[in-house]
């Protein structure tokens, strides 16, 4: 049996990755720095010091990896502490999970991302997708949400706003434009899963690829 790796598992689309999959009785090891509170029976954890783990620390055999890990700069409290989490983080649990025997992994990263960008934000985002494209893995599924709809654990006012606004906003982006439409997470989380086994090679993902 193929094993699936989430590493942000207690994040929006992280969760629903785990409960899917868990659905499904496949075996996944949900990555965490603390307990998932009320996790699938069948959920497997790893409960990890990300600091630790970037220097000497490793991942169980696994065939797939899912890497939704992420923050926010008000809650990192820096872009420095931001990147730590978005690149540095996210970037050592790829490569441990390609020595671990993983060939394919799934991104989840952001509509507009671009290594070239003069956004601190989207310049990140796109800083982390070339540096896991440097890893060779067999198959890298990037996805590119535009604003991501679902229950989170904690709530955001101002994502309360955003999210009215980009209901009224959704009808008015057709044709190319289509893209930029805010995105349920278990509607991601489910085109993740069903799409791990997508072409090899480097396949990007955006609002009209996603499962309807």
């Amino acid at each position: 049996m193929a094993i699936s790796i989430i590493a942000g598992s207690t994040g929006l689309v992280g969760r629903n990755l785990l409960e899917v999959l868990c659905s499904k009785e496949e075996s996944v090891i949900a990555l965490t720095r603390r307990p998932i509170s009320d996790p699938p029976t069948n959920a497997n954890q790893l409960i990890l010091d990300f600091d630790s783990f970037e220097k000497n620390g490793s991942l169980p055999p696994c065939n797939h990896v899912f890497i939704c890990l992420g923050t926010t700069i008000k809650k990192a409290g820096s872009q420095e502490n931001f990147r730590k989490v978005d690149v540095d983080y996210c970037l050592s649990v790829a490569k441990k999970a390609k020595e671990s025997g993983a060939e394919t992994l799934s991104l989840v990263s952001c509509i507009g991302a671009d290594s070239a960008s003069k956004n601190f934000y989207l310049k990140t985002k796109g800083e982390l997708e070339e540096a896991i494209q440097k890893l060779h893995f067999s198959v890298v599924n990037i996805y590119r949400p535009s604003f991501l709809v679902g229950q989170r654990a904690e709530k955001r006012l101002s994502e309360v706003v955003v999210l009215k606004f980009a209901k009224i906003m959704d009808f008015f982006m057709v044709g190319s434009a289509s893209k930029y439409r805010s995105v349920k997470a278990e509607l991601l989380a489910k085109t993740m899963i069903s799409r791990a086994d997508s072409k090899p090679g480097v396949n990007y993902f955006y609002f009209d690829d996603l499962l309807k």
